[in-house]
Formats: C-alpha cells, sequence, structure tokens
C-alpha cells in the first residue's frame, strides 16, 4: 500500500480526472446481486454510495464535476460532496483501483 509521504502516491483534487485502469473492471456479480470491483488478486465491494460515484468515473469527468452531480442526486451541499468524493477516491488510487 501506498504511504501518504510517498513522493508517487497520486493526489486526487477537485480538477482531478478519474478513470478505472484497464486491469480494474466494475461489474455486477448476478448470483450474490451486488457489485464488485475486480482487481489483480483482490475483489473489493462498493457501497451504494462508492458505486453512484464510481459510474461517474469515466475518464471525461473531474472530481468536481462528479460532485456537482452527485450534489443534486442527494440533495447535499456541494463542497461537502466534494470532500467526500475525493477522500474516497484518494483511498481507491492509494489502493491502485482509480487512476486521475
Amino acid at each position: 500500500m501506498i504511504k501518504a509521504s510517498d513522493p508517487q502516491r497520486p493526489l486526487i483534487a477537485a480538477a482531478s480526472v478519474p478513470t478505472l485502469p484497464r486491469h480494474i473492471k466494475l461489474r455486477h456479480d448476478a448470483t450474490r446481486n451486488r457489485w464488485t470491483i475486480l482487481a489483480p488478486e483482490r475483489v473489493l465491494t462498493p457501497d451504494a454510495i462508492a458505486l453512484d460515484i464510481l459510474r461517474l468515473c469515466d475518464g471525461e469527468r473531474s472530481v468536481e464535476a462528479i460532485a456537482e452531480v452527485l450534489a443534486g442526486q442527494y440533495s447535499a451541499p456541494r463542497e461537502r460532496i466534494l470532500t467526500d468524493v475525493t477522500n474516497l477516491l484518494q483511498e481507491l488510487a492509494d489502493k491502485g483501483v482509480i487512476t486521475a
């Protein structure tokens, strides 16, 4: 895992444009009726809000644009959503699940 002090650590900011790398797949597991993130040698299960965020990580929208969409969807303050989205995407970037 990448440490916060690592100079190679990708930093997620409002202007970052997140996407899933080619080797990471977001898939619906019909047998278990849940969404999963398939990564080499591991499987992650995002909750409903994380799934909403990941679906917007299309390599075209910035973190700020994603927060804007979600602020409208959840009727929540944009700045609060931006902070939450940035924190989640930073955690995923640290695990190698998101690139920006």
